[in-house]
């Protein structure tokens, strides 16, 4: 992880797509933990360290995660969350030239808890929940087609769900019909940008994440969507 923004209310990290945000059964360090010891460590404090996590990324994304430091912070934040007054823009790579160059897509998802999966369909079913995005083509490579994909809302495996029921899966993302997994075990969606009112000073926010090395993404050209 790197730190990309911070103040007494606030952190903001660049996660790897291998870390997880919050701990599961695998057991393995999750993200806010790794956050609390850097805490620690910078600011010599003893004792527990409080970190809230706000939202979270599945665990091969990469890219921008907020946390809280102080408890105000946290329940302004999730309120935020909630309301849709945290812009979240991504990153994705996908195989396949999307139909149109740009378009909103709006989905109904149900989720499969055993199979830690979502399903869309373009009509209301039992217990589905409507999911909106906006997409825009902004790069061209040899191989592959960048998406800029802005949340409307936040489902669960929304964005790669809702581009693979449009005919173009994340590469690497297996899970949603990609026909190759990455080396890393990562998916090629990065969180990219993130803006909101800061929860207590009020200020604007505006926070945009580097790109993950290699290649591949940065081998795109953004001349010619």
């Amino acid at each position: 992880m790197t730190v990309l923004y911070e103040d007494n209310h606030l952190i903001i990290v660049n996660k790897t797509a291998s870390e997880i945000v919050q701990g599961d059964k695998t057991g393995d360090t999750p993200l806010s933990e790794t956050v609390k010891q850097y805490l620690k460590e910078k600011y010599a404090k003893p004792g527990n360290v409080f970190i809230g996590v706000t939202h979270r990324l599945d665990r091969p994304v990469s890219g921008l995660v907020v946390f809280a430091k102080t408890s105000k912070a946290l329940s302004r934040l999730n309120d935020m969350f909630r309301n849709g007054e945290v812009k979240k823009t991504y990153w994705a790579v996908v195989k396949n030239r999307p139909p149109q160059a740009e378009g909103e897509l709006v989905h109904y998802l149900v989720r499969n808890e055993k199979q830690n999966k979502s399903y869309a369909s373009d009509t209301e079913r039992p217990s589905s929940k409507r999911a909106v995005l906006h997409y825009r083509l902004i790069g061209v490579s040899q191989n592959y087609f960048l998406l800029e994909v802005d949340l409307k809302t936040g489902r669960h495996h929304q964005i790669r769900c809702q581009l693979a029921k449009m005919g173009c899966p994340i590469k690497g993302d297996l899970k949603y019909g990609f026909p190759r997994s990455n080396p890393d075990g990562s998916i090629c969606l990065h969180a990219r940008r993130v803006r909101f009112i800061h929860p207590v000073s009020k200020l604007p926010i505006d926070v945009v994440a580097p790109l993950p090395p290699g290649n591949l993404w940065n081998g795109f050209d953004f001349s010619v969507p």
